[in-house]
């Protein structure tokens, strides 16, 4: 992304804050794994939307006076001892190249900054970022910050920006789409690879290294999110990513994996059988899930809601469901169908939006219908990841076979 890429998203946000507001934004620090070990370090997002930098201990800060919006960011400072142990830390420059601001200071002098520009009551409001719709709702470091503020200033009001970026993040520009193509297709190489050499007896964890392999060839540390390698029952687990057990002769085995690009993810589902070839009740059932899928992607328009889209789902299933005798009537298809259809993705995986807003030209979401039945060991769900146009939507991972043939003719192919 360019600079400016990140200026117009900055430029958009400030139009929305108040006369006399200030916007804080913290990029994060590193969890702890355990005792002096962390976890590799993961960006706000919204932090990442606005500034392009994906640093720890830094912070964003957008003033609001006589309409007039100033910019700063503090980032740490660096310590050429601590280097030598944890590498090297970002310089100013570098800093205001990425980001496009010109004024960038050090992180310890933050706190004093923010005393001088409340000493004088010029601001009235200070927006943070809390995920959650009350600020007060965890102690996040935004909410604990929050609540150091109001001892401190009791006249402040604080209020939340996250569902502002979260509602300009939900239409991508041509350049996020490009990222999200990537990792879309990052995903279906390391997918490929797996299921070309999956076989009966392979672990789970065996089978996902197959397509770790293809993430780390393409210069991506670690996928979007967990990988779910699930064969058998497991697989009537939504989120089952212990991915532990052997994928025996006879199995379905369903992936939930994706890849990102610059932290644009991708987010794809496919099921095979691990042997190559779908018994006669696991093909009536994986038609019935892709027949969802095609009516609901065909169903797909401006004006929509990801509830409807989840109406349409449960329409499509319950109907076949009746038609083969598994359920009695669509109250019952909760049994077999305990999820939603579609959530909308980009810098996250699952991007935070209202499944009763609107769905719009520019916004990519998910087509993810599954049927899931634990006293026949058969789990179920194909996936696709889809922009939506002016007349309909594209489907921006056509290119990942799902037609039930292409699964079988794919499995065990590799030499």
């Amino acid at each position: 992304m360019t600079t400016t890429f990140y200026a117009e998203r900055r430029h958009r946000v400030a139009a929305s804050l108040p006369d006399e507001a200030m916007l804080i934004l913290f990029s994060g620090q590193a969890l702890t794994k355990s005792h002096d070990a962390e976890y590799q370090f993961h960006p706000n997002r919204n932090f990442l939307y606005l500034t392009g930098l994906d640093k720890q201990n830094m912070v964003l800060v957008m003033q609001k006076q006589n309409e007039e919006v100033s910019t700063h960011l503090f980032i740490e400072r660096p310590e050429p001892d601590k280097e030598k142990w944890t590498g090297f830390r970002m310089r100013t420059e570098e800093a205001k190249s990425v980001s496009g601001i010109s004024d960038v200071q050090y992180v310890d002098s933050f706190e004093a900054y923010l005393g001088r520009q409340f000493y004088f009551g010029r601001y009235r409001s200070v927006y943070l970022d809390f995920e959650r719709l009350q600020w007060d709702a965890d102690e996040s470091k935004a909410a604990h910050f929050a609540k150091e503020l109001q001892q401190r200033y009791a006249y402040l009001r604080i209020d939340n920006i996250h569902p502002t970026l979260a509602g300009m993040r939900t239409i991508k520009s041509d350049e996020e789409i490009e990222k999200v193509k990537r990792a879309i297709s990052i995903t279906y190489d390391g997918i490929d690879n797996l299921i070309r050499h999956a076989k009966p007896g392979m672990k789970e964890y065996e089978l996902q290294a197959h397509y770790d392999y293809i993430l780390g060839k393409n210069g991506e540390r670690e996928p979007a999110f967990d990988s779910i390698v699930a064969s058998g029952s497991n697989a009537v687990v939504l989120h089952y990513v212990e991915n532990s057990d052997t994928a025996n002769d006879g199995d379905l085995v369903l992936l939930d994996m994706g890849a990102q690009s610059d932290y644009y993810s991708g987010d794809i589902s496919r099921t095979f059988p691990v042997n190559g070839k779908f018994t006669e009740r696991q093909r009536q059932i994986y038609d019935i899930v892709l027949k969802a899928q095609l009516a609901v992607i065909q169903f797909i328009e401006p004006g929509l809601t990801l509830t409807a889209l989840n109406e349409k789902t449960k329409q499509v299933l319950a109907e076949e469901l009746q038609g083969i005798g598994l359920i009695q009537n669509e109250e019952e298809l909760s049994q077999y169908y305990y999820h939603g259809v579609s959530h909308h993705m980009g810098l996250d995986t699952h991007d935070a939006c209202n499944n009763s807003a609107k769905l719009q030209p520019g916004m990519i979401v998910t087509v993810e219908p599954g049927l899931y039945i634990a006293e026949e060991g058969i789990g179920i769900r194909i996936e696709d990841d889809v922009l939506v146009t002016e007349t309909g939507c594209e489907v921006l991972s056509s290119q990942i076979p799902k037609a039930p043939e292409e699964i079988e003719a794919w499995v065990g192919t590799a030499k």
